[in-house]
């Protein structure tokens, strides 16, 4: 980024005259002053704390400007302030100035599962072509979007913004600040589903991804999902993604390994994609990723090599190697049924002399349905496949009740909240070198914790 504070008040529409100082150059915008470097303009949103409070820092720190809203008190006098009627508005107004002024390809994504490793695919692909840029991080809201976007060089090709959303609106508003050519939904699960009642109504908040989409944008996503494509439009160009014929780009021969997953593809049966990660769930990531690949037109050995070596966003199904020589497959980050589901029926998959354990932690934003859906997960337990369960948090509990017919007192532990250090003890002396365990919970639980533990 290069901007003059001018060019940068210009850009939000406010009437300030910033004199002499208009002329100093803006090279990167944040709103968070730890951040901040030398040529940043800071933003000060208010939210839980007044980052009107944090200028002084922000100077302190090299900021050569920052917004100020319309009429908040102390206004630094000797150092330029952008007056502007809302801090978060003026923030998103740049970042779509800036965005139309770099004028990159745009590919949003979001789904319930799969979305930020989708999006690690997508710019691993688009990488091997063009200059590409994608969110890093959490920042996948409607701070992280224009975040992401301020943040990118001013020679990047390709913007891969990766889209999360917690209730109805969210999506739109991304969206319509991104304006993407393509958009992904990887798939409708139950994250969130505290917020809105049904998976129905998750699904008609994903596909607020098309709002901003371009008139001769294409919207891919999981053509398997019945709530998808019912929503489909005859106006929509689209492409499908799945397991079954009926899908634009299926997979075939799909080949399950402990740290890796090897496929083919109707488009290229003679063409083996392998990727460096365990489960066939992440397959479909993996077509979504090859589906915007084809739309751009990526040559298809250039994709088969880049997701082959691309790299896995930490704490998302990362294999460890454990204090005394045990495997930990570590996928602390997020963590809903769907995702549950599919990680424990590739994990009892994997081969192993010793004994195979899991760690469950909470799956938050489950609402009124939660401890029904934390029973349901007892059909994915068998003591044949998976020896050893331990259980923590709160709503789990109702999966403890549900596994007491299934296994003996000795080989299922539940732990309250506050039990975490005696659940690591208890860890730590069941382990052998042999054995394989996995951690997941919601992020909210911490299991990074435990895994640091473990390790």
């Amino acid at each position: 980024m290069k901007m003059t504070l001018n060019e940068v008040a210009s850009a939000v529409h406010s009437q300030t005259d910033l004199g002499a100082w208009g002329t100093r150059i803006v090279t990167s915008v944040t709103f968070d002053t730890r951040q901040l470097q030398s040529g940043g303009l800071f933003v000060p949103l208010i939210a839980q704390r007044d980052g009107h409070d944090f200028v002084d820092a922000a100077i302190k720190n090299g900021a050569v400007g920052s917004f100020w809203q319309a009429g908040h008190a102390n206004q630094p006098v000797d150092f330029p302030t952008i007056e502007v009627a809302d801090t978060q508005t003026a923030f998103i107004e740049l970042a779509k100035y800036y965005l139309h002024k770099v004028n990159p390809r745009v590919i949003a994504v979001t789904g319930s599962n799969g979305k930020t490793t989708t999006k690690d695919m997508i710019a691993a692909i688009l990488a091997t072509q063009s200059n590409t840029h994608k969110t890093v991080a959490n920042y996948n809201n409607e701070i992280g979007v224009p975040y992401t976007i301020l943040g990118m060089d001013t020679n990047t090709e390709n913007l891969v913004l990766e889209m999360g959303m917690d209730r109805p609106g969210q999506l739109h508003k991304m969206s319509t600040i991104a304006e993407p050519d393509i958009a992904v939904i990887t798939m409708i699960g139950e994250a969130h589903i505290e917020f809105f009642g049904t998976r129905d109504k998750i699904a008609d908040a994903k596909m607020e991804i098309v709002d901003g989409l371009k008139a001769d944008g294409t919207l891919i996503y999981d053509g398997d999902e019945p709530l998808l494509r019912e929503r489909i439009t005859d106006e929509l160009a689209t492409k499908t993604f799945g397991q079954t014929a009926a899908d634009d780009l299926f997979a075939m021969d799909v080949v399950p390994e402990k740290t890796q997953t090897s496929f083919l593809t109707n488009e290229w049966p003679d063409k083996k994609f392998v990727l460096p990660l365990m489960g066939g769930y992440n397959v479909n990531n993996a077509l979504a990723a090859i589906a915007v690949g084809q739309q751009i037109h990526v040559p298809v050995n250039q994709m088969i090599t880049a997701l082959k070596n691309f790299k896995v966003t930490a704490e998302r199904t990362e294999w460890l190697k454990g204090f005394n020589g045990c495997d930990i497959l570590s996928d602390v980050y997020n963590s809903n049924p769907t995702a549950v589901k599919e990680v424990l029926k590739n994990f009892v998959a994997i081969p192993t002399i010793g004994e195979r354990k899991v760690v469950l932690g909470d799956m938050l934003e489950l609402g009124q349905q939660s401890q029904l859906l934390h029973a349901q997960l007892a059909e994915d337990l068998d003591p044949t496949d998976i020896q050893e369960v331990f259980l923590y948090g709160k709503d789990i509990a109702a999966l403890y009740d549900a596994l007491q017919s299934k296994y003996s007192v000795e080989r299922l532990h539940y732990y309250a909240l506050a039990d975490k250090d005696l659940m690591i003890e208890d860890i730590k002396a069941s382990l052998a070198p042999e054995d394989m365990i996995l951690l997941k919970a919601s992020h909210g639980l911490h299991l990074e914790d435990v895994v640091a533990h473990l390790i």
